[in-house]
């Protein structure tokens, strides 16, 4: 109920900024940005038109700007930040995190890159540019560096009094991190440990082991996997010698997650999951146009097998009449395969020790729904047409269509996997080419040979 009241005010909220606009009420809509969250104004920002959306920007508060860029969307961002003033560039990323600065700077050109990291003292550049050394789907891609080491032979007494020195912490900290002499993290120490241990007692006699730490080329995907089996709030990320290097939060994952899963749903029809929901019109075309293009290739390959029995459907109405029938039970049924292993892909949950027999369960599966609407729509083909033959022939040719659709559900996401071939984009159009020619193939072969 909560959700859908937040939802409801958002749209108020842009209604009431886009009619203000119109009117030309320019103060009363900074009044209103200078009333909401951060997160709340890039919303805003998103769900307006391209015209609107710089008004908005430059009626915006600009201490504001880090965090504002830091909740957009990689295509809203990337048209904001270009329009932007290198000076503004700076501001904006003064006071942000290294990982969020690394994030507004992938995106701009390589001497603008530049120009803003000079701009910065020694310290935060080069924390930056450590970030921007990894790939920004990996671990390190993801961390930041701010965060709070102590060593293992100093009592908690001591690290309370340095805390109350420091005045404040890092942002999602629950843990400190202990280090040896060569800056190796050998443990962590959480923040309820340190409010209920003695205030006597040596940090190495209460510290968890460092058996937690992420490595700093892990997957994005697999960070996300990490913190969800395990409720973790923040991770240290270490190099191949166990230097530590950084920490992911929880904030950080969520991000992950929210993407993988606008990619997943977007990659399903071709669509970049970054895309700009107002982009410019001939950007949107030209991008949906390849993917447009290559379904044209599939439909022609699955037309061309109703081409070769062009003479059996001219002799036929009642074949024409029920061609479609079966490709299209054999898509649906393929897709809720490929959905599936999908996901279990994304989570972890199939790899080379199951994937044999996962393949036999879906076969078994579109076995078992082969022979139940086989048999029903054989039947009510035999009523309807009257054709005894004909219902025999659509009954054998879904029973087929279902079976394979279950295995091709499996195996096409599995090789693209393996091809490193993003299987939400490309195994949904696949799997429907090879049902559409199976299915046609075994209808259409099996109505000319029989009848």
């Amino acid at each position: 109920m909560q959700e859908l009241q937040d939802f409801d005010q958002t749209h108020q909220t842009l209604q009431e900024v886009s009619n203000a606009l119109d009117s030309g009420m320019f103060v009363h809509v900074r009044r209103l940005l200078q009333d909401m969250e951060p997160e709340d104004i890039a919303h805003l920002l998103e769900a307006s038109p391209r015209k609107s959306r710089n008004v908005l920007w430059q009626l915006t508060d600009p201490e504001d700007y880090g965090e504002i860029l830091d909740e957009l969307s990689e295509g809203v961002k990337d048209g904001i930040v270009s329009q932007m003033a290198l000076e503004s560039i700076v501001e904006a990323t003064e006071g942000m995190e290294t990982d969020d600065v690394a994030y507004v700077l992938r995106s701009l050109p390589n001497d603008l890159s530049r120009e803003v990291l000079s701009q910065m003292d020694t310290v935060d550049r080069f924390r930056v540019e450590t970030a921007l050394s990894y790939p920004e789907d990996t671990a390190g891609g993801m961390m930041n560096t701010d965060f709070i080491t102590i060593r293992a032979d100093v009592e908690i007494d001591v690290v309370l009094r340095y805390l109350r020195m420091k005045g404040e912490l890092p942002e999602a900290t629950d843990a400190l991190y202990v280090l040896d002499e060569e800056s190796r993290l050998i443990g962590h120490l959480s923040l309820t440990t340190i409010l209920t241990a003695q205030p006597d007692v040596l940090v190495s006699d209460v510290m968890d082991d460092a058996d937690e730490a992420i490595p700093v080329n892990t997957d994005d995907g697999e960070v996300a996997n990490l913190f969800e089996r395990r409720n973790w709030i923040s991770a240290p990320v270490v190099d191949e010698n166990n230097l530590l290097l950084g920490r992911i939060t929880i904030d950080d994952v969520v991000d992950v997650i929210r993407e993988d899963a606008e990619h997943s749903m977007m990659s399903m029809a071709g669509m970049d999951d970054e895309e700009d929901t107002f982009a410019p019109v001939v950007k949107s075309a030209r991008r949906r146009s390849v993917w447009l293009g290559m379904n044209v290739l599939a439909a022609l390959a699955a037309a061309s097998v109703s081409n070769m029995f062009e003479a059996t459907l001219a002799q036929m109405a009642s074949i024409a009449v029920l061609m479609t029938i079966v490709p299209s039970m054999g898509g649906v049924a393929g897709n809720q395969t490929v959905a599936l292993v999908i996901r279990g892909l994304a989570v972890g949950h199939i790899g080379d020790s199951n994937q044999k027999e996962l393949l036999f369960k879906e076969a078994g599966i579109g076995l078992l729904n082969g022979i139940l609407w086989a048999s029903i729509i054989g039947g009510i083909v035999m009523v309807w047409k009257g054709d005894i033959m004909l219902g025999a022939i659509i009954s054998a040719a879904m029973l087929v269509n279902l079976t394979v659709a279950g295995v091709a559900g499996v195996a096409i996401p599995v090789l693209l996997k393996k091809m490193n071939i993003d299987p939400a984009l490309a195994g949904g159009m696949a799997l429907t080419t090879i049902t559409d020619i199976i299915g046609l193939s075994a209808f259409l072969g099996l109505a000319t040979i029989l009848m």
